[in-house]
């Protein structure tokens, strides 16, 4: 790379960012897309710096976890220009410190890519030699009060943590933090540092691809706020197989001392360590941490400093306790100084030490152990909130509030409006400092709680907002109600998704966060057609893999298409095409046959995309065990039902074995051949997915693995094994491939992948229906159509009434051979509506039946 002073004359710059070249060929980003080696990387960190020029300038960077905008990052420090980093996903931030501090260079993403808005050639401000990096001192609020951070700030800090945590060159760290945040940015510079690998995601720790993409990358490490713990043991991390997970790290608040001696004793089990940190921005990031073998006999402890740092005590008049004062940091890594306008760019080193406002204690072990604050600033989930610049972001939106928090939840009192506006500032608070929306109370009261002296009362504040047992201030479970509360083209706030989801997925309102996505809380196919259609009626369109989407990230496009066009999701779409074509073919009003045949293909496609999860194996045999409950458990309940009414069945159709046990000159006998196989497949796949080497195998080989599976069932497709005739033994055996190709069409995440799949479909699917190419033209038609059209055009009432049919299609299947005999005689084509109808009014009740009951309430695969 070329060296910095030949861009920037005398300037200094960090070593680190200008010497990536020389970890070579090894892997430095990893990221859904691929991957860009040291050598890659240093050669576009060069040629963006001579973009950036000769001249320093300040450079305001919108922070994102993509290589672009770490490439800019990276190019600003090691050619020396200061960087402002802020919150790209916060507009409103983003807006107030370009306002405040008039940057000379703007660098933000537009459309899919990243520009630099040179706004002008050299800077308007005077920039002091040591300036490396700001970082707002209060996470996201946009506060104007600047962490002013040198070089030797930056170098040394990520010196220090290499150190102590022992980053190897073949670690790999994945990015959970965002990196305006000085924890996850901490992350991000002491990996470069030792030439480890980042794996680049902004997919929280509650979605399945986070750890897809985790093991496929060969993660060893990653960092967790309180709030992260929260989801991880929500998400089954405990049972979860993480072949090369070295440690973990967690900082960004106090994490209780049960929680930290359980993550030990967990980390001790399966042969990772927990490593308990302590910092602030103004200290670079890190100012101490636990070591790992204190974990679980100091969890209460903040720990030791870290290398090259120390701690002293500062006696307070008010905390007489012996061995307790104000914790004070003294080290390479505090900060310059503040900034609160342009101006203090100039300013050298204006702190010596950091007096950090925390309350500690120095233990008979060595250990420092924090006790109290001394501020108004509160950590939450991680996040360090100015209570104060909530409250004027409040004002500026026209509220007079005023705010207090503590370690879990941040209390609003609310004056001079109604209380039905007490959602709004719940939102406004949520967005501008990026807290869940449990973690935001909000009362509106007559008056601001004032002590006697006139002075705010924060501590009433706090205990007006505290929600009494049973309120609407109360987190608990949505109803099915706030499904049809929220109308076309509304809902598309966090907060109403929200609801939705937890109404359509039966979960308690608190279980649903904005890191929820429909996979990782459990949601199947049936519930999948709900959810999809309610989900493209709010936001006006369906957003690519919004099923794996974090809520927070779902929204509404910048223009919103015209009301009556709708797009429908095309395995939605295909499912009520193929009831529609099996129903209508039985009772003879057409002749499109396959659909049952596609239905298998499809149900291998969703078996893939929900159940085959980053969810750890016991819990995916659970779920799959459920599926199968409700296939087999609402079909058994039919049969006996009809058994009872007449002599069509046998004991062998109730209990799905026909296939294997019913008389073979039985007219009726197979008419639930379909179900049968279905649920011989689920097992067998259950069975297989059971064995710990497979689901390694799955995990590391997801597309592979179905393809060979599908490779296995052309034995008995071609049957290349001298089996009976196939009236003879069960279809399962001989229609499996068709579901593993449609698991493998899942898992084809690349274009070449997809053809490979559509041509083993084109190539196999001819000759199994013999002397009818028209039911395979349509089998293969439909098959190329789910592997490569996400999304159909559509419109709202035709949408809906696909949606009807697909989440209907097992009970449609069920009872239209008792129902169409009861009508064909009179009219087919009323034989054929009165099936559709009477399925979907069955699906109704069934439903209604199982929530009451707390059953799983949705058909699986």
């Amino acid at each position: 790379m070329t060296p910095p002073s030949a861009l920037l004359p005398g300037t200094a710059s960090v070593p680190f960012a200008h010497s990536l070249g020389v970890h070579g060929d090894r892997t430095a980003f990893i990221t859904a897309d691929g991957s860009v080696t040291y050598r890659e990387l240093a050669a576009r960190v060069d040629a963006t710096a001579r973009r950036l020029g000769r001249e320093r300038r300040l450079i305001l960077l919108c922070g994102a976890n993509t290589v672009d905008a770490l490439v800019v990052h990276l190019a600003a420090l090691a050619a020396g220009h200061p960087v402002l980093l802020v919150p790209g996903a916060n507009p409103e931030a983003l807006q107030s410190l370009i306002e405040a501090y008039d940057p000379d260079v703007v660098a933000h993403p537009d459309g899919g890519r990243w520009v630099l808005d040179e706004r002008r050639p050299v800077s308007a401000h005077s920039l002091h030699p040591d300036l490396a990096l700001l970082l707002s001192t209060s996470g996201s609020t946009g506060s104007p009060k600047l962490v002013r951070l040198s070089h030797e700030n930056l170098q040394s800090n990520a010196e220090s943590i290499a150190q102590y945590l022992d980053i190897r060159d073949t670690d790999r760290a994945a990015t959970t933090l965002p990196p305006h945040y000085c924890y996850g940015l901490s992350v991000i510079h002491s990996h470069l540092l030792s030439g480890a690998g980042l794996i680049l995601t902004d997919l929280s720790v509650a979605d399945t691809c986070f750890w897809e993409l985790f093991r496929t990358g060969r993660g060893t490490t990653f960092a967790g706020v309180p709030y992260t713990f929260d989801l991880l043991d929500r998400v089954g991390f405990a049972s979860m197989e993480l072949p090369h997970l070295r440690y973990v790290t967690q900082a960004g608040g106090r994490l209780t001392p049960d929680r930290v001696r359980r993550y030990a004793a967990l980390g001790r089990a399966a042969g990772w360590e927990l490593f308990v940190m302590y910092g602030q921005t103004e200290a670079t990031a890190r100012m101490a941490y636990l070591p790992p073998a204190l974990a679980e006999t100091h969890p209460e402890a903040a720990g030791i400093a870290v290398p090259g740092g120390s701690f002293r005590l500062h006696p307070l008049a008010d905390w007489p306790e012996e061995d307790t004062g104000e914790l004070v940091y003294a080290g390479p890594n505090v900060m310059l100084g503040y900034a609160h306008t342009p101006q203090d760019l100039a300013l050298g080193r204006t702190t010596a030490e950091l007096h950090t406002g925390d309350i500690a204690r120095l233990t008979a072990d060595g250990l420092y152990e924090i006790v109290g604050r001394r501020s108004r600033f509160v950590k939450i989930l991680g996040l360090r909130i100015d209570p104060a610049q909530v409250e004027a972001m409040l004002a500026r939106h026209g509220v007079t509030a005023l705010c207090a928090g503590d370690d879990e939840v941040l209390a609003v009192a609310a004056t001079g409006t109604h209380a039905s506006d007490a959602p709004r500032i719940r939102r406004l608070v949520t967005e501008a400092c990026g807290l869940p929306a449990r973690a935001v109370r909000v009362a509106v009261l007559p008056d601001l709680p004032r002590l006697v002296t006139g002075k705010p009362d924060y501590q009433a504040v706090r205990e007006r907002c505290r929600p009494a047992a049973g309120s609407a201030g109360c987190e608990g479970a949505a109803s099915e109600e706030g499904v049809s509360r929220a109308g076309p083209g509304r809902g598309a706030d966090p907060e109403d998704l929200r609801t939705l989801y937890a109404a359509i997925l039966d979960k308690p309102l608190a279980e649903v966060t904005r890191d929820s996505s429909f996979v990782s809380l459990g949601g199947d196919s049936l519930s999948y057609v709900e959810m999809s259609l309610h989900l493209e009626e709010r936001l006006g369109h369906l957003p690519a893999d919004w099923h794996t989407t974090p809520l927070r990230d779902l929204r509404p496009p910048e223009r919103g298409l015209p009301s009556h066009r709708r797009a429908l999701e095309t395995g939605v779409a295909l499912r009520a095409m193929a009831i529609f074509c099996i129903v209508g073919s039985h009772i003879h009003v057409f002749g499109i046959k396959g659909g049952a045949h596609l239905l298998l293909a499809l149900a291998g496609f969703n078996f893939a995309r929900f159940h085959l999860t980053g969810a750890e194996r016991r819990e995916r045999i659970r779920r799959i065990g459920t599926s199968i409950a409700r296939i087999a458990v609402p079909s058994m309940a039919w049969i006996g039902l009809m058994l009872l009414l007449n002599d069509d069945y046998t004991l062998a159709n109730l209990a799905l074995l026909d296939s294997v046990l019913g008389p073979e000159d039985s007219k009726t006998g197979m008419q639930f051949w379909f179900v049968e196989a279905l649920v011989y497949i689920l097992v067998a796949a259950v069975a297989v997915l059971s064995v710990p080497a497979v689901d390694r195998a799955e995990r590391r080989f997801p597309y592979a693995l179905p393809l060979v599976i599908a490779a296995v069932g052309l034995l008995t497709r071609y049957d290349l094994l001298g089996l009976p005739d196939r009236t003879r033994i069960p279809d399962a055996i001989t229609v499996f491939w068709l579901f593993a190709l449609g698991w493998a069409a899942a898992k084809a995440t690349t274009a070449r992948r997809r053809l490979v799949v559509t041509a083993a479909a084109v190539a196999t699917v001819p000759g199994f229906f013999p002397g009818d190419p028209g039911r395979e033209a349509i089998v293969i038609a439909a098959f190329t159509l789910l592997v490569w059209v996400p999304t159909l055009p559509g419109r709202e009432r035709v949408n809906q009434l696909a949606g009807l049919l697909a989440t209907s299609s097992l009970y449609i299947y069920l009872t239209h051979w008792q129902i169409f005999p009861l009508v064909e005689g009179f009219s087919r084509h009323l034989a054929f509506l009165a099936s559709l109808v009477f399925g979907v009014a069955y699906a109704a009740a069934a439903n209604r039946l199982m929530r009451t009951l707390r059953w799983p309430r949705r058909g699986g695969a």
